[in-house]
């Protein structure tokens, strides 16, 4: 991949730099809306559904609406290019979020669920955040860059839980305050990306000399870098989203329920600091496979019991282990295609991801209502068992094709 990269400035960072700081910013703005909804959205479902267990179908149309949007926004980043494809999705965001305000001031659940299936264009747009920051930084920094970039979700954690909290009652209606904030939030994204510099994409497709999709996809390493991505987002989303509403159950109060979902963003992006070096350090393979096991963990802990701190523990763990696999496996995937394959494998790896997250989300709020909190985690388990399988396969593979 060839790319100009400005020289040093002596007066502040390279100009690379100052467009990778730019990225977790807004890396950190797009998380404050994923955070929020994932704190809203189950709780104002479980208030207007007309059953308690499509509570979640808000959340399900919010990953839904990202994995419909996927192809859409590989077409539109080509297009357009990575700014005015980001501006866009930040546009979109700031309109479905006005939609949901309002649904829920007529408590409207359909137009709910309408407002977060549409919002989910803009999760699967910033989705792209992390592979842009591959492309404005030095090769060398591409584990760094991608890892920085999620680190930015930290920003998140912390305003998203805040943007809940004030929101709460900041209007009339309960919740309707959170969703008026996010607009504001968004807009100052559309500033951010505004000021990002992105070198111009290659040409892409089969006319530019690109394979076509099906065989990329085919690829072992595209197969487990999809799996690891895929099952972390997945794993997570089914225990996250339904986090709150089994607090709830369990009569802890929502500030707890806040304190956990604070410490589990904490897991997701606070090792993302050093995670792009352990890469580089360990291998690829060795943080993957750390990652389940830390899942592993997550749901042992989550089994010992039902008191605030064991909620904590494993929402915790279950962060952490969500950054290895995904950071993981989106360093994977960088090695399956060429330049001019970029945009159309990234859309296919990210379908795979909100799919998952789909399917995930809504099976969370059955489970959780229907099965309880102990089946909600023992349906996870067959999963990371598939994740780590893969994960020990092509790690061996790659082993032996090396020593041929």
């Amino acid at each position: 991949m060839t790319q100009a990269i400005a020289p040093s400035n002596a007066a502040g960072p390279p100009r690379w730099g100052r467009d990778l700081i730019l990225l977790v910013l807004c890396q950190g703005l797009l998380l404050s809306n994923n955070v929020t909804f994932i704190a809203v959205n189950g709780l104002v479902g479980l208030a207007l559904a007309p059953t308690a267990w499509l509570a979640t179908l808000p959340v399900t149309g919010y990953v839904v609406g990202g994995a419909v949007s996927t192809w859409i926004v590989a077409r539109s980043m080509q297009r357009f290019g990575r700014k005015r494809a980001f501006m866009l999705g930040i546009l979109v965001s700031m309109a479905a979020t006005a939609l949901c305000a309002y649904a829920v001031s007529e408590r409207n659940f359909a137009l709910l669920v309408t407002g977060t299936f549409i919002n989910g264009y803009y999760n699967a747009n910033g989705a792209l955040y992390r592979f842009a920051a591959v492309e404005v930084a030095p090769p060398s920094w591409k584990e760094r860059a991608i890892s920085l970039v999620l680190a930015g979700g930290l920003l998140g954690g912390v305003t998203g839980m805040s943007i809940a909290e004030w929101g709460h009652e900041l209007l009339s209606v309960p919740f309707a305050g959170s969703y008026a904030l996010l607009i504001g939030l968004a807009l100052g994204a559309l500033v951010v990306v505004s000021l990002v510099r992105f070198p111009p994409l290659p040409a892409q497709g089969q006319a530019a000399g690109g394979r076509p999709l099906a065989t990329i996809m085919r690829q072992p390493v595209f197969i487990v870098a999809a799996l690891a991505a895929a099952i972390s987002y997945g794993v997570m989303n089914l225990l996250m989203t339904s986090t709150p509403i089994a607090m709830a159950q369990c009569r802890h109060p929502f500030s707890s329920a806040g304190l956990v979902l604070e410490w589990h963003v904490i897991g997701m992006f606070a090792p993302s600091f050093v995670t792009g070096f352990l890469i580089r350090r360990f291998g690829v393979f060795r943080i993957l496979f750390a990652g389940v096991l830390l899942n592993f963990a997550c749901v042992a802990v989550a089994l010992s019991g039902v008191d605030v701190m064991q909620f904590l523990v494993s929402s915790f763990l279950l962060g952490v282990g969500w950054n290895f696999l995904y950071i993981g496996g989106t360093t994977l995937v960088t090695s399956a295609y060429r330049p001019e394959e970029r945009t159309r494998t990234q859309g296919a790896l990210d379908f795979c991801v909100f799919g998952t997250m789909g399917l995930s989300s809504f099976a969370s709020g059955a489970l959780v209502t229907q099965s309880g909190w102990t089946w909600l985690n023992l349906f996870s388990l067959p999963f990371l068992v598939v994740a780590a399988a893969g994960i020990v396969y092509l790690a061996i593979r790659n082993r032996r094709t090396a020593l041929v």
